[in-house]
């Protein structure tokens, strides 16, 4: 066999098994990193995740608001009525 075509046998074994080992270690890397985040108390969740709640609950009403009024504004101008 050509030695050219062994080395391309080679280089391709050898980048399969970097990026086997690549996966394992940007996983391992990232489970290290979750570790070191702070994570908040349990309260802190239930207070940020009820803001959020009402938060979308006051833009959704807000948005609802005005999308009804623009529709009685432009079918007023349309149809005239």
């Amino acid at each position: 066999m050509p030695s050219h075509i062994k080395k391309t046998k080679s280089r391709k074994a050898n980048s399969a098994s970097a990026i086997r080992k690549s996966r394992f270690k940007f996983l391992r890397e990232s489970i290290e990193e979750l570790k070191k985040a702070q994570w908040p108390t349990r309260r802190e969740a239930f207070r940020l995740s009820v803001l959020v709640m009402f938060i979308c609950i006051f833009v959704g009403g807000l948005l609802g608001i005005l999308d009804y009024g623009f529709t009685k504004v432009l079918t007023e101008m349309i149809l005239g009525g």
